[in-house]
């Protein structure tokens, strides 16, 4: 009598603890995609910002011209009076420099890595890039 109230009890049991244990798995996984959701939506617009040093205005315009003409660029901005201090071929060297703020769609880095590659005056010039989280609707879509 009693080892058949335990084995129904277990077989019982061992069924709430599997529906729970299914439960939980599920709830985790739209947890997980919900997360993940959020996060991609507010990690990126696909917009980002590259920023190349240059020696001289003619290069920064250049350079800014032939992005724009090209499409490589929405937008960039000739920010002047940048003092550089960085180590290069074991000398510490200080210029001042120009900066370009590039506004680019993130699927044309490449391509204006490239471009900066081949046309800019350095040997090994500056190429960073970061994404922009936000910003105006309109203007991102510019």
């Amino acid at each position: 009598f009693m080892l058949g109230e335990l084995s129904a009890l277990n077989s019982r049991s061992l069924l709430i603890v599997g529906a729970a244990a299914v439960g939980l798995f599920a709830f985790s996984g739209m947890l997980r995609n919900a997360i993940s959701a959020g996060v991609r939506s507010m990690s990126t617009t696909g917009v980002r910002i590259c920023y190349i040093t240059v020696p001289d205005q003619e290069a920064a315009d250049t350079l800014a011209g032939k992005l724009v003409e090209s499409r490589l660029a929405a937008c960039v901005n000739v920010i002047p009076g940048i003092k550089s201090t960085y180590l290069w071929e074991g000398k510490i060297n200080s210029d001042f420099e120009l900066l370009l703020m590039v506004k680019t769609r993130a699927e044309l880095t490449d391509k204006v890595a490239a471009f900066i590659k081949e046309n800019h005056p350095y040997d090994t010039p500056e190429f960073i890039c970061t994404d922009v989280v936000a910003g105006l609707p309109a203007y991102l879509k510019w």
